[in-house]
């Protein structure tokens, strides 16, 4: 199989990471539109509009199947995307309710869900976990965090102050969205922050199990093509990738 994956940037290769770990397809083409990131401080037309040239650009690969590695574009344009792809389209939003609601036996469970500026505007995490019947959310917009993932600062004191402006007035959850696909590169210090008593949903992972239960994988690929594409520096993007997914 032939899969595309996009995201805003960069940090859909966390994504990545996981689906190479799982070994499931083939081949894997990457894009991402670094030349307008981020799409987390913009509007919802304009991240649409964003998320359907996305998918005219993967139109020239004919997928099997396209992931949207990006929490913002997947709480806002998924339908959308869906409606214009030739393949089938998979979220990180869904994925990531679905691998909460797996994870948490009680509906009173206290859910904290991370992410930028704009996934937490949408609202995208809590609809979805309300229909199901939990009740006890928090939401925090957590933009910061990019920027310091981009600049390699996973640990230390200036993302421990980070961590006490964010969180100092919030509860300790049972469990944590990372609703941002950067926020793995700095899951070891979140769980030295809360605890080892708090659970963590990682989009890659989810993405992996909500794909091994829709589809039937009957191959694994250990050693996948990977093809890397940029709206803007690609290079750059080639060296994040040789770091994140060594």
């Amino acid at each position: 199989m032939k899969i595309g994956v996009f995201d805003s940037g960069v940090g859909g290769l966390s994504v990545v990471k996981s689906l190479l770990h799982a070994a499931l397809f083939e081949e894997i083409i990457y894009f991402g539109d670094t030349a307008r990131v981020p799409y987390g401080i913009k509007d919802k037309n304009t991240i649409i509009r964003y998320a359907i040239e996305a998918v005219e650009c993967f139109k020239n690969f004919e997928l099997d199947l396209m992931i949207v590695a990006c929490n913002t574009v997947s709480a806002y344009a998924l339908e959308e995307m869906r409606e214009a792809a030739a393949s089938p389209v998979v979220g990180v939003v869904e994925s990531g309710v679905l691998a909460t609601s797996k994870m948490l036996t009680k509906k009173d469970a206290n859910i904290l869900i991370l992410g930028t500026q704009a996934t937490i505007r949408s609202q995208a995490y809590e609809k979805e976990l309300s229909r199901l019947g939990f009740t006890n959310l928090q939401a925090k917009a957590t933009g910061l965090f990019v920027p310091l993932v981009e600049e390699q600062i996973y640990s230390g004191k200036i993302l421990e102050a980070v961590f006490s402006h964010y969180f100092q007035d919030i509860q300790t959850p049972d469990i944590v969205i990372l609703g941002c696909t950067h926020f793995p590169l700095i899951l070891d210090a979140l769980r030295d922050y809360f605890g080892e008593e708090t659970l963590f949903v990682h989009s890659g992972d989810a993405i992996v199990a909500s794909l091994m239960q829709q589809f039937s994988f009957t191959q694994r690929y250990e050693n996948p093509k990977i093809e890397f594409f940029a709206s803007q520096s690609p290079d750059e993007l080639k060296k994040v990738a040789a770091r994140w997914l060594s």
